[in-house]
C-alpha cells in the first residue's frame, strides 16, 4: 500500500537543531505517493499519524520510518467548572524577565526526555528546545503566556505556559513541577491555574497533549477532570 501526503520543509527547527527537517502532511490534496527518492532530500522527516491508522503507520514503515512515541491528547470542558482557583497554600503570578533563567534551568532538565532525543537528535537538543520554549512563552510567544505558582513564602512550585488556539480552546504547552516539589499536589494545582487562565479569557476548553509512556502526566489530566480526545504516534525517517 502506498501513503499520499504533502512534505512541508521545516525550516526554524532546521536551523535549530543543526538538522534539515521536514513533516508530512496527510490531506486529500496529496495525490502524489510518497517514494524513498523524495523523502531522502531531508535528513529527518517527521509523520504524526492517528492511532487508528494502521494502514498508514504499515506504509510509512515500508519507507523506512520509525516509531518514536505514542501522544495522548486530552481536552477539558470548562462550562461547569468549579476548582479554577488555586487554595490558598499556592498563588500564581506572571513570570517576568528576571525568572527566565530559573525556567530554563528547571525546562532543560524536566523536559530532558521527549521525541527530541538520540538516535534522531543530540542528547543536549531536547532540553535546549524546551528551555528556549518557556523563554519565549515568558515573552508571549511559542505560548502566550508562562504563570508561575509559589507557595505562601513565595518560592516556586511549578509553573505552565499556556495559548489561547482559537475555537474557544486553550492549550497547555508546558507544565513542569518544580524540583524537590513534588508529591505536595503541585500538578493538579497548575492545572487549577490553566483552567482559571481559559475561564478568564472565556474560553471553552482547555487542551493538553503528553506522551503514552508518561503515566503520572496521565493520571494528573485525568484526575483534573480531562477526557482523552485522540491519539497518535510520531515516527520518524
Amino acid at each position: 500500500m502506498s501513503v499520499h501526503a504533502n512534505i512541508e520543509s521545516l525550516e526554524w527547527e532546521s536551523e535549530f537543531f543543526s538538522l534539515s527537517t521536514a513533516k508530512l502532511n496527510f490531506n486529500a490534496l496529496a495525490v502524489t505517493p510518497l517514494d524513498t527518492q523524495t523523502l531522502s532530500d531531508f535528513q529527518l522527516v517527521q509523520a504524526k499519524v492517528p492511532a487508528s491508522r494502521s494502514d498508514w503507520i504499515d506504509a510509512l514503515s515500508a519507507l523506512d520510518f520509525q516509531l518514536v512515541e505514542g501522544e495522548v491528547d486530552f481536552i477539558v470542558s470548562l462550562d461547569a467548572v468549579m476548582d479554577s482557583s488555586p487554595t490558598l497554600m499556592f498563588s500564581c503570578r506572571l513570570a517576568a524577565e528576571q525568572d527566565i533563567p530559573a525556567l530554563r534551568a528547571v525546562a532543560s532538565d524536566v523536559f530532558r526526555l521527549s521525541r527530541f532525543r538520540a538516535p534522531w537528535y543530540q542528547n543536549s537538543d531536547s532540553g535546549r528546545f524546551y528551555a528556549l520554549w518557556v523563554e519565549k512563552a515568558v515573552s508571549g510567544t511559542f505560548d502566550h503566556s508562562c504563570l508561575i505558582l509559589e507557595d505562601k513564602d513565595g518560592n516556586p512550585q511549578g509553573f505552565v505556559t499556556l495559548r489561547d488556539i482559537g475555537d474557544n480552546q486553550g492549550r497547555v504547552g508546558l507544565l513542569a513541577v518544580w524540583p524537590g516539589c513534588s508529591n505536595k499536589g503541585v500538578g493538579l494545582e497548575l492545572m487549577k491555574v490553566a483552567k482559571s487562565w481559559c475561564v478568564a479569557r472565556k474560553l471553552n476548553h482547555l487542551c493538553v497533549a503528553t506522551q503514552m509512556g508518561n503515566l503520572a502526566a496521565l493520571r494528573l489530566y485525568i484526575r483534573s477532570g480531562a477526557s482523552i480526545n485522540s491519539t497518535a504516534y510520531w515516527l520518524y525517517r
